[in-house]
């Protein structure tokens, strides 16, 4: 049986989708909708391309538990970050672009390998991150639509 959680949402942004992914892409940008509890680090220099390797580091003081990530899989509208760390799988942010601007689709699946660290998440955090994943989306929508407003 694997013990593969999958938590998956979406968003309509009023943004074209080269603005939206450009909320990806540019790590400035990135840092505007990330929680400011999260920290992400280039490892090298910064790129969203095939093997572009960062760090999320959780900002919890003493510990702060790190994801290592490398993009996995790149095309235009889409980038997959894999990781490993205390959590293993894949982060995939897709734009796909409509009438009225874009849909932006994320999923993170993932597995935790080790039994306590995963009681721990289940118990004390999945359901915080969800929440979280959720209002992440919308900061992403707030500024993916004032990026594009200073462009129009």
């Amino acid at each position: 049986m694997s013990n593969t959680q999958v938590f998956a949402q979406s968003i309509q942004i009023n943004a074209s989708a080269t603005v939206v992914e450009s909320c990806l892409t540019d790590l400035t940008l990135m840092h505007r909708w990330l929680n400011q509890a999260l920290r992400c680090e280039p490892i090298g220099k910064w790129s969203t391309e095939i093997g572009g390797r960062s760090r999320f580091i959780i900002q919890i003081p003493i510990i702060q538990p790190t994801l290592k990530s490398e993009v996995i899989q790149r095309e235009p509208g889409l980038i997959v970050w894999g990781f490993s760390g205390f959590f293993q799988g894949c982060d995939r942010w897709e734009c796909q672009p409509n009438a009225t601007g874009t849909l932006l689709l994320n999923r993170f699946e993932f597995e935790i390998p080790n039994p306590i660290v995963s009681w721990g998440f289940k118990t004390f955090a999945a359901q915080w991150t969800q929440e979280d994943m959720k209002a992440q989306l919308k900061r992403l929508k707030r500024v993916a639509e004032e990026v594009d407003r200073e462009y129009s």
